[in-house]
């Protein structure tokens, strides 16, 4: 066993979209398990879009990375070490490890794997994405038999997640996805009734036509993740008593300031939001989904079976190499990922 491992740090804070030099692959002396700690060498880790707001020094739910800082995120691997007496070497565990090829946690902030189904799912459809979409859902987008739900990024973990669960719960479901590929796999592999391809509309009113054709009822849920031009064409469609659950938006966050920047220069449009969720007496949720994890085991006990018997489909976008982890959250950032996001180290 080598006795070094690697990190991928913050170097420098981006200035609009990251670029590779504002990070750097440094090397460290492997950790030794301190009592009540593990040792586990990762066998592969997730992206996720929050991360970049973790590169910015703004005040947020979360501290942000600092520079020289390792890069967060939760990975899984193989116990290579244990001074806990709830994990043996060669359990797979999960845990908050980063941008690494090792890590070293207390045993209480790790969770064991059940090896029944690949080890990567805990990234993705069983993991922070897959709940983050179930959760706000069912618990704050309440769907009801025959309404109509729309997801932005909706072939990613999170909106097809989203789809699949309203599907199955008897609404209409409209995807939005970026590019004709995305939309034919909303389509074919995650089962929506439509698919509105973004790119292929200048601005928000041509988009709004489309998805207006697609949902000629109205939308009484829309799930948030995307923001930007989506969000301007959805609001105006959305029914009274539409619940918005909102988890993310990324068109902005290469803005900086966690998005903020992105506010600042827009058009102010908050009077005509906020005029539209008094008369249309709506519901706009916005939730930190690491504030809900006492429902983790009522997600594991609905989606685990549908993952397992292959009812509920996933996609997963691998790259290969903690190196190439920038050049991966890169294109992450820009919508050239197919699926969740992984980076697989061995």
């Amino acid at each position: 066993m080598s006795d070094t491992m690697q990190q991928m740090t913050l170097a420098a804070r981006p200035v609009g979209a990251p670029k590779d030099s504002d990070f750097a692959l440094v090397e460290k002396p492997l950790p030794i398990p301190a009592e009540g700690e593990v040792l586990v060498r990762l066998h592969a880790f997730s992206l996720d879009p929050y991360m970049r707001g973790r590169m910015d020094d703004a005040k947020s739910y979360a501290a942000p990375v600092p520079i020289g800082g390792v890069m967060e995120a939760g990975g899984v691997g193989e116990v290579i070490a244990s001074q806990s007496p709830h994990f043996n070497v060669g359990d797979i565990a999960f845990g908050m490890f980063g941008w690494a090829s090792h890590g070293c946690l207390p045993a209480n902030q790790l969770r064991k794997l059940d090896d029944a189904l690949p080890t990567s799912t805990a990234l993705g459809v069983l993991g922070m994405p897959g709940f983050t979409g179930w959760y706000g859902l069912t618990q704050l987008g309440r769907p009801k038999a025959g309404e109509t739900l729309v997801v932005a990024a909706a072939t990613g973990p999170v909106g097809s997640m989203v789809g699949q669960m309203a599907k199955a719960r008897g609404l209409r479901t409209v995807a939005i996805a970026g590019g004709a590929d995305k939309c034919a796999l909303a389509l074919e592999k995650f089962g929506f009734d439509a698919a509105i391809d973004h790119r292929a509309h200048e601005d928000a009113s041509s988009l709004r036509k489309a998805i207006a054709e697609a949902a000629p009822t109205g939308i009484d849920i829309y799930f948030e993740n995307v923001g930007g031009k989506v969000f301007e064409a959805v609001l105006p469609l959305m029914n009274t008593f539409g619940r918005i659950p909102v988890c993310g938006m990324i068109s902005g966050y290469n803005s900086g300031a966690l998005g903020g920047g992105a506010v600042a220069e827009a058009p102010d449009r908050l009077p005509v939001l906020w005029r539209s969720i008094l008369v249309k007496q709506m519901s706009v949720n916005g939730f930190i989904i690491s504030n809900h994890y006492d429902q983790y085991p009522a997600f594991l006990k609905e989606v685990a079976p549908l993952v397992a018997t292959g009812q509920l489909a996933y996609l997963e976008d691998i790259a290969e190499g903690l190196e190439n982890a920038p050049r991966a959250f890169i294109g992450l950032l820009e919508g050239r990922n197919i699926g969740k996001q992984i980076v697989k180290l061995t």
